[in-house]
């Protein structure tokens, strides 16, 4: 089963690419998704994120915004918060590769926002990076959640940089021109993910991290 990393900065068409995989029966594990339950009122993460960061959890509901100030001006508070996360979700990702081969799925995709940030493409066979020109990605980032400029360009400073992301990846998916173009892109490259020979996925040593 071949692997696919799927990234891209924030706003840059994500959401778009793996709606694509899907409607090619191309199983997806959604890093940001597996965030989010972490940290719903229940969530595995929330205890100890209650217990690291004073007053960000109240009645066992996380106050998204108060964390996400604390992070955003604070590279320690960053960290802390990665430590607890990133172990959690790595277990949900090894859960959701295993029920793909169980399923014998031919190819599987991983879409996390973070990839190279957090190393993860060594734990892929081939990298899509999602790119758009950059006052595109600010438009769409400010229109669809409620960040003030300054917190986006402070999400985007801690990202790699799109032209370093872009240079890394096996493929390029151009989102900024049309979805209508994008669309036709992705196809093209799930056509040929589809029609090539299987064959065997990287062996991941998952307590590295990398």
């Amino acid at each position: 089963m071949k692997i696919i990393g799927l990234t891209g900065g924030i706003g840059m068409g994500k959401s778009t690419a793996a709606a694509a995989f899907r409607r090619a029966h191309i199983p997806v594990f959604d890093a940001d998704a597996a965030v989010h339950g972490l940290q719903a009122p229940g969530g595995l993460a929330l205890p100890a994120i209650a217990s690291a960061f004073a007053g960000t959890v109240a009645h066992n509901v996380l106050d998204r915004a108060a964390l996400r100030r604390i992070v955003l001006s604070d590279p320690v508070a960053l960290k802390t918060l990665e430590s607890i996360v990133h172990p959690l979700v790595r277990r949900l990702e090894r859960r959701f590769l295993a029920r793909a081969r169980a399923s014998g799925a031919r190819a599987a995709v991983l879409d996390i926002p973070l990839l190279f940030e957090t190393h993860g493409a060594g734990r892929v066979d081939e990298v899509v990076v999602v790119s758009a020109p950059r006052a595109v990605q600010m438009q769409r980032v400010g229109r669809r959640r409620k960040m003030d400029p300054g917190q986006i360009a402070a999400i985007i400073a801690r990202q790699t940089p799109d032209r370093e992301k872009r240079q890394r990846a096996h493929q390029v998916i151009q989102t900024g021109l049309s979805r209508h173009h994008a669309l036709r892109q992705l196809k093209r490259y799930i056509r040929t993910l589809i029609s090539a020979p299987a064959t065997a996925s990287k062996r991941v040593r998952w307590g590295s991290g990398k």
